[in-house]
Order: C-alpha cells, then structure tokens, then sequence
C-alpha cells in the first residue's frame, strides 16, 4: 500500500502533544528517512513544517533528500554572524546544487547583540548566553508560524542524544528527526551514492561545524562533537534544549 494511502494519522487540535507525539512514533518509528519526511511534509504537517539547517557537516543528506520530496520547504539556516566562511559558502554551494528555493537566513537581532554583545565577545565569557543571543532567539523568531521543524540530529553523535526518538516535543512544537537511527556509515554512503558535496571543513578534522570561535578539531576515536565547546561543560548550543534556553534570561520562549 503507498505511503499516502496508508498514513491516517489526522491532525486533531484536542489531542495534545505527547499523545500526537506517541502516536507519530508508534507508526513511523520504523519507517526510513524517506517516509517520514514524506508523511510529516505532505501529509501531518503539510504548510507548516520547516527544516532547520546548519549546512554542517552531515547537512547535505536531508537537504536532499528535502529538495526531492519538495525543493520550496522552508529551509532556516541561523547565521549567527560568528561562523567559519566555509559555511557560508557552502550554504550557498548546496542552494544551487539541490534546487532549494526557499532557504531563510536568519540573523541576531542588532539590538539584542548592542545589549547583550556589543563588543562580539560574549563567546569568551558566558557560551550560553552567546548562543542564546546569536541562535536560540533567532531561531525562535524564524519558526513562528510553523507548527514542526525538522532537526539532523543523530543517536551516534553523542551521548546526550543516544536516546533520540524520531518524533518529540520542542517548545510546543513537533520536532521530527528523521535520521536519528542513522549511522555515521550511512550518511556518508547516502552522500557519496547521490555526489553530495562535503563540507571541505570535514577533510581538515571537523566533523561537527559550529561558530568559529567555539569549534576544534576532533582527534580519531573522539565522540564526533567533542571539539564543540572543548574543555566545557557543555554539549548542545541550546535550540535542542525542551526549555529553548529558558533558564539563561527567563524570556520563556
């Protein structure tokens, strides 16, 4: 039976999040990449999902695999206006290769960094207020609107993530991480199969790009995101967080 045939899962207003969140796992938990993007963009969320990318190093596999189900899907990319030039291109090097028509950049507020960082150096002192100014309220801002968004993340990236399910909740939103059973393997299998560009940061030791200032190189052997934020006691930015970064200046967002 076709996918659109046998997805019946309806979106019901009453039903509540944990219990959309349940069911959409109870049906697609074991179902690939491919379907549940399908399902969660034509069907669950038709009109008000969006994908949000840090055309990092694992990014091209999903931006494909979006730009072959709907290239017009809304696309965020946080320019947090501290990350590596290579991002940036590479953005725009992804863009044109795969057809993306809809791909929003998004910047920090200039007021929000004329009161929070207006030397550009909040990074040395507080990481978590830096990405809270330069990525969570960004974010926030470019995702009013949707009622989903779609995450890259993995079970093998790191520990904290070792239990992704593929459906969850996120600031009262759905998030969807359809390649959460994915192997580090089989991203790039699926990028070298489809000629998927690299990061050409990946080749100089990088295998998790973040802003410049708070990404290092990762030694063989490493966990994959341990040059993140090295020598602290800290391993997401802060929009994979359910609070959103609430904890940092009581915003609740």
């Amino acid at each position: 039976m076709a996918l659109h045939e046998s997805f019946s899962l309806g979106y019901d207003p009453d039903l509540g999040l944990q219990a959309e969140v349940a069911a959409l796992n109870a049906q697609f938990g074991n179902a690939t990449a491919q379907e549940i993007l399908i399902a969660s963009i034509r069907h669950q969320f038709a009109g008000e999902i969006a994908l949000v990318s840090s055309f990092g190093a694992d990014s091209a596999v999903l931006l494909h695999m979006i730009a072959q189900i709907d290239p017009s899907t809304p696309v965020v990319f946080v320019d947090t206006m501290k990350l590596f030039p290579a991002t940036i291109q590479y953005r725009d090097t992804l863009i044109e290769k795969l057809g993306l028509t809809d791909v929003r950049s998004i910047n920090p507020a200039r007021e929000e960094l004329s009161e929070h960082d207006p030397a550009g150096m909040l990074w040395m002192s507080d990481t978590d207020a830096c990405c809270h100014v330069r990525k969570v309220l960004p974010l926030e801002r470019a995702l009013k609107g949707f009622d989903a968004w779609i995450s890259g993340r993995k079970r093998f990236q790191s520990a904290s993530r070792a239990h992704l399910d593929v459906f969850e909740i996120d600031a009262g939103r759905v998030k969807v991480n359809p390649l959460a059973d994915w192997s580090a393997a089989e991203v790039l299998d699926y990028a070298k199969s489809h000629q998927l560009p690299p990061h050409p940061l990946v080749a100089q030791g990088y295998p998790s790009i973040g802003c410049l200032p708070c990404t290092s190189k990762v030694a063989p052997g490493e966990d994959p995101r341990s040059g993140r934020w090295r020598g602290q006691d800290k391993t997401e930015c802060g929009i994979h967080w359910p609070t959103h970064g609430k904890e940092i200046d009581g915003s609740g967002i």
